[in-house]
Parts: C-alpha cells; sequence; structure tokens
C-alpha cells in the first residue's frame, strides 16, 4: 500500500493548482456552514415545525461533523487524499440539492448530518493536505486557507437573500449553493495527492512513542479558541439588545462587524505569518481578544466599548485556528487522525461554551455573556503559557 501510494502522490510542495483545490474547498464549507442561520426558519415551515423543534439539526450537524471529522482522519493516513476530498466535496453538494425537498424533520436531520460529516472531511482533509504539500512553508497559506472558510461564510448570507423572496421556497437558494461547491471537487480530483510530510529524525526514532500531553494541550488550545469565537458570534446580538446597547438592527450590523473583522483579520494575517513565528502571533492574539473582551466586560453600560470590542475580538480571533494548526506542524508530525481530534475538540467546545451561556443568560443576566467568553480567554492564555512551558521545541530552530 505504502509503496502504491508513493507513485501516485507528490513528494515535493504543493502548486498553485493545490491552493486554488483546497482554498475553494473552505469556501464551499464557509457557503454551507453560514446557509443554515438565514435559511432556518425556512426549512422550518417546510418541515411544518417550529423553531423550538428545527433547533434539533444543530445536534444533528454536529454529531455528524465529529463522525466524518473522525473517519475522515485515519483514511487521509492510509489512502491517497484528493479522491477522499473530491468525493466529501461532492457529498456535501449532493446533501444540500436534496435539503430543500426533505418534508420531514428526522429527514431532513439525517441530510444536514451527512452533510456536516462532509464539511469535517473536508476540513480534516484541506488542513491535513496543506500542510503535507507546503511544510515549512505552510504558515501565510494555512491563514489564506481559513479567509477562503471565512470568505464563502460571507457570500452565503448574501447569496441566499439574493435569491430567495418573502414566503418562497429554498430549493432555488440551496441548490445554487450546491453548484457552486461541484466545480472544486472536479478541480482536485485532477490534481495528485500530497504525500505525509516526512518525519524529522528524531521523530522516526520515536516513533512508536506518541506525544499525548502535547496533543491534549493542543486539543484543549483548539476547544477553547473555538467555544469563545461561536459564543461571541452567536450571542453578540441577544447581548446588546438585552443590555440596552442597540436596537435589533444596529445589533444585526454588530454582529456582522464582529465576523467580518474576523474575516479581514485573516487576511491580514497572510504576509504577518511569513515574517513572524507562530508562537508571536499567538501571543498577540491572546493579548488583542482579552483586551477587546475585557473592554465589553468592564465597560458593559457603553455602546462604543461594545463596538470596538466586536472588531477587535473578531480581528485577534482570526489567526488562532490556522496559526496554531502551523504551530502544532512544528512540533509534531501532523497526521490526518491528529487534525480530526484538533477538529472534534473544536467542534466540542464550539457546541458547551454558548450551551452554557444559554443556560445561565436568563439566571444571572446578559453580563454573563461577556464573563464567560473572558474567562474562557483566560484559560486559552493558561494552556497556551503550558505549551510554552511543555512543549517541544520546533525541528527547525528558526521557525
Amino acid at each position: 500500500m505504502k509503496a502504491e501510494r508513493s507513485a501516485t502522490t507528490i513528494e515535493n510542495t504543493g502548486s498553485v493548482a493545490h491552493l486554488v483545490g483546497y482554498y475553494g474547498a473552505l469556501v464551499g464549507v464557509g457557503l454551507v456552514a453560514a446557509s443554515l442561520g438565514p435559511t432556518l426558519s425556512g426549512l422550518a415551515a417546510q418541515t411544518g415545525v417550529g423553531l423550538g423543534d428545527i433547533s434539533a439539526l444543530f445536534i444533528a450537524r454536529s454529531m455528524g461533523y465529529i463522525f466524518g471529522s473522525l473517519l475522515a482522519g485515519r483514511l487521509y493516513d492510509r489512502v491517497r487524499g484528493h479522491p477522499i476530498l473530491a468525493g466529501a466535496i461532492l457529498m456535501m453538494a449532493i446533501g444540500m440539492a436534496l435539503a430543500p425537498l426533505m418534508a420531514w424533520l428526522w429527514l431532513l436531520a439525517v441530510v444536514m448530518a451527512v452533510i456536516a460529516a462532509s464539511e469535517g472531511a473536508i476540513d480534516v482533509g484541506s488542513n491535513t493536505l496543506l500542510v503535507w504539500a507546503y511544510r515549512e512553508r505552510v504558515g501565510p497559506y494555512m491563514n489564506g486557507l481559513h479567509f477562503a472558510f471565512g470568505l464563502g461564510a460571507f457570500l452565503a448570507p448574501i447569496i441566499v437573500a439574493q435569491i430567495t423572496a418573502p414566503g418562497s421556497n429554498l430549493t432555488l437558494a440551496y441548490w445554487a449553493l450546491a453548484a457552486l461547491i461541484v466545480p472544486a471537487s472536479l478541480w482536485i480530483l485532477r490534481l495528485p495527492s500530497p504525500a505525509p510530510a516526512p518525519r524529522p529524525a528524531e521523530a522516526t526514532a520515536q516513533a512508536g512513542r506518541v506525544n499525548y500531553r502535547l496533543i491534549a494541550l493542543l486539543a484543549a488550545f483548539f476547544a477553547l479558541y473555538v467555544a469563545g469565537e461561536v459564543a461571541f458570534g452567536a450571542w453578540v446580538f441577544t447581548y446588546a439588545t438585552r443590555l440596552g446597547l442597540a436596537d435589533e438592527k444596529s445589533a444585526a450590523y454588530l454582529t456582522s462587524a464582529f465576523w467580518g473583522a474576523l474575516t479581514v483579520g485573516r487576511l491580514v494575517a497572510i504576509p504577518l505569518a511569513a515574517r513572524l513565528r507562530p508562537r508571536t502571533i499567538l501571543a498577540v492574539d491572546l493579548f488583542g481578544g482579552l483586551a477587546s473582551v475585557g473592554l465589553a466586560l468592564f465597560w458593559a453600560n457603553s455602546a462604543i466599548a461594545i463596538w470596538l470590542g466586536a472588531i477587535g475580538a473578531g480581528f485577534f480571533m482570526a489567526s488562532v485556528f490556522p496559526t496554531l494548526l502551523t504551530f502544532a506542524g512544528r512540533r509534531m508530525n501532523i497526521t490526518g487522525q491528529i487534525t480530526s481530534l484538533f477538529f472534534v475538540a473544536g467542534s466540542l467546545g464550539g457546541v458547551f461554551l454558548p450551551w452554557l451561556i444559554g443556560q445561565l443568560f436568563e439566571r444571572i443576566g446578559p453580563r454573563v455573556t461577556m464573563t464567560a467568553i473572558f474567562v474562557d480567554l483566560l484559560v486559552e492564555a493558561a494552556v497556551f503559557g503550558a505549551l510554552m512551558g511543555y512543549g517541544p521545541k520546533p525541528v527547525n530552530s528558526e521557525q
């Protein structure tokens, strides 16, 4: 199997064509992930249930994403990566085409779980294959990859709004998104798959030993980061309106400002990643994120503070995830299975903290939102300190 695989994979660095394929795949994931929110009411009407019942789709998506990430992580380590990635993109497109045709909630939940499993496989695959293709030069390309996701997430609500009209069904919008996804699958399928990065001499000598402590610290970092990002984006609208800092229209713009700043931050991080060490970028991101959320927390009655906090939090959180993947790749041998663990940890964090805030919001009050996110970032900073104190040095000390 290994001999056969090496004959059909590229052994050196990737090409522009690989970047186009991986970025196209992540734009597709962004389009799909951000399309659920604007279409949730339409899906509820389609299946004849209320918003309370349709929220079951979030659980279905979470379970599907975790399953897809774990399964794909093992597959990418065993067979050529591009056929798996192309198949996952095609499966995601098929799921999007079928979703608006499902008249029963349970069938729609199954389709959404399949779509999310495909998203997980694409996330794990594109991030892992990018590391294998570009190796020590992956830093700026990794930030570009996650910018591509943000671009797709930014465009999805616009596409849905332009195609759908009040009272219309969602079929045309979902089919349009599905059609936009398919070309990336065909593009990737024609390219040779990158080979796994060669292990450094030290790692080869210790091939039988897995650094579980390092993996656990990195997984905790991923979980805490995604928890903070998702919680801020999900709750800042309700937080601002309940405290009287904004009306509903202004709060919607506030939410857009957060996600827009996150997308811009990932774009800005592309050239910075080529010049700065990952640990330097992470340290600045954590300090900036704490300062931004702290501004909103300690000046809770200021509309200016929440706007500055939202923009600052989005900007500084932007490059954490891709930079952390680069950081991990310089301290351990990245495999598809390890990447899948990081994405699963992030997915669990992204479910838990928003749920916890929801449980405490009515009991304690809106300010629990920023308090919980600030504490999350503090713990994240502590984990980063532990990584700096414990984690093995990069293979190349100049990295």
